[in-house]
C-alpha cells in the first residue's frame, strides 16, 4: 500500500506477520517484486518497499541525495526492533548505509553484490568498470536515454536487450535518470563510509553474496568491504551473475539461512 514514509510517498508491502520483519531493498530500475522470490524462499516475516521513482512509489523529486533518502525510508520502516536488512545492488548500498545511520535498528546485513564502486577505487577491476561504463555516461550526457538504458542493461541486467518487449525498454529508459541519481554515494562516497573507522564501526554480522559470473569489480568491492567490516564473510554462487536474487534463489536463500 502507498504510505508516507520519511516524508515520501512510498509503496510498502508486508509479507507474513511477525516482530522485526526482514527489510528487503531492491536494485535500481526494478521494484520490490524482484525480491519476492527470495522472500518466499526464506518464509520469514518481511517488509519491502519501492524506492522513490520505482514501482508504485511516487516519482523521485530530485531533492537531496538519493541513497540518503532511501536509507531514511528504510530506517523509518524498522521500528519494531532490530531487523535483518537484505539489499541487492544499489539496494545493498542502502542497507550498508542504514547500518551506519541506524545501528540500533539493524541486527544483520545480507549484501547481494553492493555496487559501492568507490570501495574498489585504484584496482584494475575498477579501471575496467570505468571503461565499460563510459559509453553509458556519454549517452546520458547527450540525452540519449534509450541507448543509455540499453548499455546499462547489457552491463547489469538479465538477458539480452534485444529480447525485451518495447514497453519494458521504454519503462527502463524513462527511469534511467535514477542511475546517476545514486552516483554521488556509490561512485564518490559522498557519505564518507570509506573514512577510517566508519565501516569498522559496524558490529553486526554482514554476509556478502556474489555470483562468479558477475563483473570483476564486484569481487573487488567485496574484498574491500570484507577486509573492513569486523564480522563479514564473502560467499560466491557458482554460475550466477548480478541478478542472482532472481536467477539463483535457492542458493542465495541457503546462504542467508546459514549466516
Amino acid at each position: 500500500m502507498l504510505q508516507t514514509v520519511a516524508g515520501h510517498d512510498v509503496w510498502v508491502v508486508s509479507h507474513e506477520q511477525g516482530p522485526a520483519p526482514d527489510l528487503l531493498i531492491h536494485c535500481s530500475l526494478a521494484d520490490h517484486r524482484s525480491l519476492l522470490p527470495l522472500v518466499n524462499a526464506r518464509a520469514q516475516p518481511a517488509c519491502l518497499f519501492d524506492m522513490p521513482g520505482h514501482g508504485k512509489s511516487a516519482d523521485w523529486s530530485g531533492s537531496g541525495d538519493f541513497q540518503t533518502v532511501c536509507a531514511e525510508i528504510g530506517g523509518a520502516l524498522c521500528t519494531d526492533g532490530p531487523a535483518h536488512i537484505i539489499g541487492h545492488s544499489f539496494g545493498a548500498t542502502v542497507a550498508l548505509r542504514m547500518a551506519v545511520m541506524w545501528p540500533a535498528r539493524v541486527k544483520a546485513l545480507s549484501l547481494i553484490e553492493p555496487v559501492f564502486f568507490a570501495a574498489a577505487a585504484g584496482t584494475p577491476a575498477y579501471a575496467a568498470h570505468e571503461a565499460d561504463f563510459a559509453p553509458f555516461t556519454a549517452a546520458m550526457d547527450r540525452g540519449d536515454v534509450m541507448t543509455a538504458a540499453a548499455i546499462f542493461h547489457g552491463l547489469w541486467g538479465q538477458g539480452a536487450w534485444s529480447d525485451l518487449p518495447a514497453p519494458v525498454k521504454s519503462h527502463l529508459a524513462a527511469r534511467i535518470h535514477l542511475i546517476p541519481a545514486g552516483a554521488g554515494a556509490i561512485q564518490d562516497d559522498n557519505a564518507k563510509l570509506l573514512s577510517p573507522g566508519v565501516l569498522e564501526g559496524i558490529k553486526v554480522p554482514a554476509t556478502l553474496i556474489r555470483g562468479d559470473k558477475s563483473p570483476s569489480v564486484i569481487a573487488a568491492i567485496h574484498a574491500e568491504l570484507v577486509a573492513r567490516l569486523p564480522h563479514a564473510s564473502d560467499r560466491v554462487v557458482k554460475g550466477a551473475g548480478h541478478m542472482l536474487p532472481l536467477t539463483h534463489v535457492p542458493e542465495v536463500a541457503r546462504i542467508m539461512a546459514k549466516a
